[in-house]
């Protein structure tokens, strides 16, 4: 069915609310949007489904939600008694979407159990676990602007599904269509008993498992912390489990604090970028605070803003806040005598290598994974298999996700909050700022800089525009690096170093340069990861900004 045809089905079926045919109507006036909306389909893959809020096949709405959840249903109906956890965050729609997927779950006879109010994307993964479900569903875009919402779909492991489950329900999805989802209604269901809401000791035993991956939680070294939900699901959680933390004395972004999806004051909530903070840390500077955390709505992702000596502000990417972390954690567990025998770190492809000098530093092994925090979760499932769960002692990947414990299967903004102010205690109790400990870090292991390049891809059709640029990278990949020819080229899509197939490229030099190229799975974009070994920060950055003018040539030309 083409773009026309399918529209002119949406703008007329009963199925599809008046609102969303009058406007398929519109849509069929302009030929550009009618390709934009319903030339194409969302894609649903590990990820689950993310895209812009709007009518269309290719659009966020309860239809397309109402479908991919119906060959869900059918897929979990293969299994014995499927039951399924779901939670949302505050974007717009969010609530909306929540219902329709239990309604129809509902429907073919799947418990649900609801969250009624909002709940983080950890604690989706943690209930998942805890209530014993089939699998669990988050309705959350993340850190992406307004426009945008989401759909994740996670397993009965807590972690998001693997790329053969992905397989099976897009098989499942494709076999629906848009008009065929049966909804049963919130009062039958929950009369029928099918519809379950989530009660207030799944919150309270999720801030219990946090709490327990304290490091040390002995240390109470006051310090003073502003915090900022970035107007998302955070607020209550990490209020919680900092509350339990003695000698943190936290300051809340008040303007921030109230759940929007219309990010008022932050139009890109992603706490990777400068200006998402500049609010937490106007309020730091004022009351001459240690840190700024900050959460992104689904509080999966943490930023950090750190205070020198001298009273400075300074953001730390993923990848600082997760080796300082590493080092955190390592050098705190060997010394209290509670490192597990053969201790395992994990590590995305695209986070900084310095992660294996300090793990080698501990005797951990390092593993490490494609990108996507699903693959960390599944080694913590790997070893929980062999019943060495313990083995796993930190996880973490360049933006802004770490996990701690193997409660919860994926990223934990709650948790990660909680461990950079126990590491700000430990730093105050030595007398150093955390920005004075990264410096004492990159004496001791070497400095690396790094970058990250996102070149959005616009048009109608992102998807296949994003394939042009992968093909053509691989025709004509970049043979030097900053002056340094290139020693070692990988191609992911071969399966390399037993990783699954993934759309993947790497370039790197004989002395520490790197180029890594992804496209996105959840934007149009497709992002270069710089790496650069260097004396020191300056040499670096000189590297960095060579390495960013060659791929920015390479990327557009």
């Amino acid at each position: 069915m083409d773009a026309r045809m399918m529209a002119t089905l949406w703008s007329q079926d009963p199925a599809f609310d008046t609102t969303t045919q009058q406007e398929a109507r519109e849509i069929m006036n302009d030929e550009m949007k009618l390709l934009a909306t319903f030339g194409t389909e969302l894609h649903f893959g590990t990820g689950g489904l993310r895209g812009i809020l709007g009518t269309g096949t290719a659009r966020m709405n309860r239809y397309t939600v109402a479908r991919a959840t119906l060959g869900l249903a059918h897929y979990l109906k293969q299994q014995k008694n499927p039951s399924v956890a779901i939670a949302h965050d505050s974007r717009h729609g969010s609530e909306e979407f929540t219902q329709a997927a239990a309604e129809v779950l509902c429907a073919e006879g799947i418990t649900v159990h609801v969250f009624d109010t909002l709940a983080p994307t950890p604690m989706l993964s943690y209930a998942v676990r805890a209530l014993h479900c089939t699998a669990g569903i988050m309705i959350t875009a993340s850190h992406n602007p307004a426009i945008y919402n989401g759909y994740k779909v996670y397993g009965a492991d807590g972690c998001q599904i693997t790329d053969n489950a992905a397989d099976l329900i897009t098989a499942e999805i494709e076999k629906v269509s848009y008009t065929e989802a049966r909804y049963l209604p919130k009062a039958k269901a929950v009369n029928d008993g099918l519809w379950l809401p989530v009660g207030d000791d799944v919150r309270r035993n999720f801030a219990q498992a946090c709490l327990f991956c304290r490091p040390d939680p002995t240390i109470c070294e006051p310090i003073k912390v502003v915090y900022t939900p970035l107007h998302g699901t955070g607020l209550l959680p990490v209020r919680e489990v900092l509350a339990h933390m003695q000698g943190v004395q936290v300051t809340e972004v008040e303007a921030q604090c109230e759940p929007d999806g219309a990010f008022p004051t932050c139009p890109k909530p992603n706490p990777e970028l400068d200006e998402t903070l500049a609010m937490g840390i106007d309020l730091a500077k004022e009351t001459e605070s240690d840190i700024l955390i900050a959460t992104d709505p689904d509080c999966d992702r943490v930023g950090v803003a750190v205070r020198d000596a001298e009273g400075n502000y300074h953001r730390l990417s993923g990848n600082e806040v997760g080796l300082l972390l590493t080092e955190y954690i390592l050098k705190t567990r060997k010394q209290s005598g509670t490192m597990p025998k053969k201790p395992v770190l994990v590590k995305t492809i695209v986070t900084s290598d310095l992660a294996f000098s300090i793990a080698k530093a501990y005797d951990v092994e390092v593993k490490e994974v494609l990108t996507g925090f699903k693959y960390i979760g599944e080694v913590i499932g790997g070893l929980e298999k062999k019943k060495g769960e313990d083995r796993y002692v930190f996880g973490f990947e360049e933006s802004c996700g770490y996990l701690a414990g193997t409660h919860v299967r994926d990223k934990d903004g709650v948790m990660a909050c909680m461990l950079v102010c126990e590491m700000t205690q430990a730093c105050k109790r030595a007398g150093l700022t955390v920005w004075d400990s990264l410096c004492k870090l990159y004496e001791t292991y070497g400095y690396m800089g790094t970058a990250l390049l996102n070149f959005d891809i616009e048009g109608a059709l992102p998807m296949q525009e994003m394939e042009r640029v992968m093909v053509s990278m691989r025709r004509n990949g970049p043979t030097q690096l900053a002056g340094k020819p290139v020693t070692v080229v990988k191609d992911y899509l071969g399966g390399i170093e037993g990783l699954p197939v993934s759309n993947v490229l790497s370039y790197a030099t004989e002395d520490g340069c790197k180029a890594i190229v992804r496209p996105s799975g959840t934007e149009p974009k497709v992002k270069v990861y710089l790496s650069a070994k260097a004396e020191n920060r300056e040499a670096a950055d000189a590297l960095l900004k060579d390495m960013t003018q060659q791929m920015t040539a390479l990327i557009l030309g």
